[in-house]
C-alpha cells in the first residue's frame, strides 16, 4: 500500500508526467511562521533525473515558497491521482530558486513551455520519494488548464511584471526576503 523508492523509476516518471496538478509545501524555520501549501498546474513540472525534479514558478500574489527555500531549502511536492487507479506520491527534497539571471536558467527553462509570467525555476534534489494508496482521494474529471494567469501576465508585459514583483513579491507574509530576481 505504501513504499519508499531510491530513485524515480520509469513507472513513477510516467505516472508523474500524467498528473495535471500537484501541491507544493514549504515552511519557515520560525515556529510561529506560516506554513505554505500551493496548488500548481499548467504543464509546469519536469523530472530532470533519477533524484532531481523542477517546476516553473509563475508570478503570483504570494512569494512564500521562494522565501522559505531561500531560508532553509526544505520542500515537499505531493501528487494525487484524481483519475485512474488511486495513488499519492510525495517528493521530499532540498529546493533551490533559479532566477532568470542565473547561469542554469536558460538550460532549465528549455524543459518548459513558454509562460509570460515565469519568475523563476524551482529545482529540487530529492531526499525521499514515497508513495501511498490514495484510496480516499476523490475522482475528478480534468476539464482543462486555466489560461487566466498567462493572459494577466501578457497584459502586464515585462515592465508591468517587474513592477508587480517589486511591490507584491518583495517579502513573504512573515516578512522574509522574497523575490530577488531582476
Amino acid at each position: 500500500m505504501s513504499g519508499v523508492h531510491e530513485t524515480l523509476t520509469p513507472e513513477l516518471r510516467d505516472w508523474l508526467g500524467q498528473q495535471r496538478m500537484f501541491f507544493v509545501t514549504t515552511s519557515p524555520l520560525a515556529r510561529d511562521g506560516h506554513l505554505n501549501c500551493s496548488p500548481k498546474g499548467g504543464d509546469t513540472f519536469r523530472v530532470l533525473g533519477d533524484r532531481e525534479v523542477a517546476y516553473l514558478d509563475l508570478t503570483g500574489s504570494g512569494i512564500e515558497t521562494v522565501a522559505h527555500l531561500q531560508e532553509n531549502g526544505r520542500i515537499l511536492l505531493m501528487f494525487c491521482a484524481f483519475s485512474g487507479p488511486p495513488k499519492i506520491v510525495r517528493l521530499y527534497g532540498n529546493g533551490t530558486v533559479v532566477y532568470p539571471d542565473h547561469a542554469d536558467y536558460a538550460r532549465l527553462s528549455a524543459h518548459f513551455p513558454n509562460h509570460p509570467g515565469a519568475r523563476a525555476i524551482i529545482r529540487i534534489e530529492l531526499t525521499r520519494i514515497g508513495d501511498s494508496c490514495g484510496y480516499a482521494v476523490p475522482l475528478y474529471d480534468f476539464v482543462g488548464h486555466r489560461d487566466l494567469l498567462d493572459k494577466w501576465a501578457d497584459k502586464k508585459g515585462p515592465e508591468g511584471l517587474a513592477q508587480y514583483r517589486a511591490k507584491k513579491n518583495r517579502e513573504s507574509i512573515d516578512g522574509m526576503t522574497g523575490y530577488e530576481g531582476v
